[in-house]
């Protein structure tokens, strides 16, 4: 972002005002298509204003870690398509997508979304892994927050694949959905000037002072939390940061 646009940027945000006429608390628009995948065990497809991602589920039969030998295991990856914005490049995922990936994954696991014992099929030898896979289609803005909720979106649809008891047949699907008991959702609150705004532009990112991804779920506990931005944050900016996540958060739990 330029001088002129970011001093821009600050006198709107100053008056209350975002450069599409949004206020600073207002999410764009948000569309949620389910089952775009007919391969993946549950799919979604999310936009919030232009920015477009699409967020699959695998599940394949493993063996349970020593720790949790009743227990299934969740895995989460991030793919930042160069097809969605010029400033992505082909390759291994780089910090942007690592982090991206943590805290979709930091926010299920500590949520405890997923009954991880029901997917325990034999204790000690075999369970469920099950695997997010979210890709970039197009990046016009906070795709953190839209990834976390493409995410969720996929498992609440989510069924297991036909099991013999040896084999998995992944040309069927049962009526037994994934165990989703919680529905987390991130929401990055940034701040720039003194004044916080959620769901920025890819124009609006390009500059702020700091941010908090703060992931909730529906009774209102703070299940994770991830600083981001170079400029410290008080106490004070921490409860205001928390305080719009959690009311922005239950909004957006209703587009599921």
């Amino acid at each position: 972002m330029s001088k002129d646009s970011k001093t821009n940027l600050i006198r709107y945000l100053s008056e209350e005002k975002r450069f599409d006429g949004r206020k600073l608390d207002e999410f764009r628009q948000i569309e949620i298509e389910y089952n775009v995948s007919k391969t993946a065990e549950g799919s979604a497809r999310v936009k919030v204003g232009e920015t477009e991602v699409i967020a699959g589920i695998k599940l394949e039969m493993g063996k349970p870690f020593p720790d949790t030998p009743d227990e299934g295991a969740l895995m989460v990856g991030t793919e930042l398509l160069p097809l969605s914005s010029p400033d992505f490049e082909a390759g291994p995922p780089g910090i942007e997508a690592i982090e991206m990936a943590r805290v979709v994954d930091r926010g299920l696991r500590e949520s405890k979304a997923i009954d991880n014992k029901k997917l325990c099929v034999k204790k000690g030898e075999k369970v469920w892994i099950i695997s997010v896979d979210i890709c970039t289609i197009n990046n016009q803005g906070n795709l953190l927050d839209v990834c976390g909720l493409a995410a969720i979106a996929a498992l609440k649809v989510a069924k297991f694949p036909g099991f013999d008891g040896e084999r998995v047949d992944y040309k069927t699907h049962t009526d037994e959905p994934v165990p989703l008991l919680k529905i987390p959702i991130p929401v990055t609150v940034f701040k720039l000037s003194g004044k916080y705004f959620v769901d920025p532009t890819s124009e609006e990112e390009q500059e702020y002072d700091s941010r908090l991804t703060v992931t909730t779920i529906e009774d209102g506990t703070i299940c994770a939390l991830q600083k981001g931005g170079d400029a410290p944050i008080t106490v004070e900016d921490v409860d205001n940061m928390v305080s719009i996540a959690l009311r922005k958060a239950n909004e957006i739990r209703k587009s599921l």
